[in-house]
């Protein structure tokens, strides 16, 4: 019976020393404090933080917005017109869209980086970037578009003008080759024969 004590007693011991082991480790180690707002600590290179989006290089391929397993990317273009000159990426392709909507909402997004890798011109990225809490959620979702309100209704009035013409050029074309008479084929007389 008073064995069994005793062996309670070094068992509770023995426990409270395992679960302080770390505490007395650190106990004699000085401390090191960052003083936070003004020294950030060192992020590893890999990091995942807030998306970056160069609108310089996007073509509007939508291949970020379909990788994307939470939906939190949406993307419209516009075609452009064929007197339109977009310019092109710093990879060298050339633009044909205009991207009339790019929106990030912070607040959905995983950080998985799953947009980045299917870039084809790279323009989207995650960054160090870490601090970005609001007070209204309406704050995180981020547009990237470089172009003004009156820019994309202008884009895309001439878009559906284009449109407009060429649909009206392919029925005049439809009407023009029905009203068309049909010739037929001359029949041809065989080659004589030599005799």
């Amino acid at each position: 019976m008073m064995r069994k004590y005793f062996i309670d007693i070094y068992k509770t011991i023995w426990s409270i020393l395992i679960g302080m082991r770390i505490t007395f480790g650190h106990l004699f180690v000085p401390a090191v404090t960052i003083q936070y707002p003004d020294v950030k600590p060192k992020l590893p290179e890999r990091a995942r933080n807030r998306l970056y989006v160069n609108m310089d290089d996007c073509i509007g391929c939508l291949q970020c917005e379909m990788a994307c397993p939470v939906n939190c990317i949406e993307i419209e273009t516009v075609k452009s017109l064929p007197t339109d000159d977009l310019g092109t990426t710093s990879t060298g392709q050339k633009k044909k869209l205009w991207v009339t909507k790019f929106d990030i909402d912070i607040a959905k997004c995983c950080f998985c980086d799953l947009c980045v890798y299917p870039c084809p011109t790279e323009c989207i990225k995650m960054t160090d970037v870490y601090e970005f809490s609001e007070f209204d959620r309406n704050n995180l979702l981020y547009n990237f578009v470089t172009l003004t309100k009156q820019e994309v209704e202008t884009v895309k009035a001439k878009a559906a003008e284009f449109e407009k013409e060429q649909a009206a050029k392919k029925a005049a074309a439809a009407a023009q080759a029905k009203a068309a008479p049909v010739v037929a084929p001359a029949q041809q007389s065989p080659p004589a024969q030599p005799s």
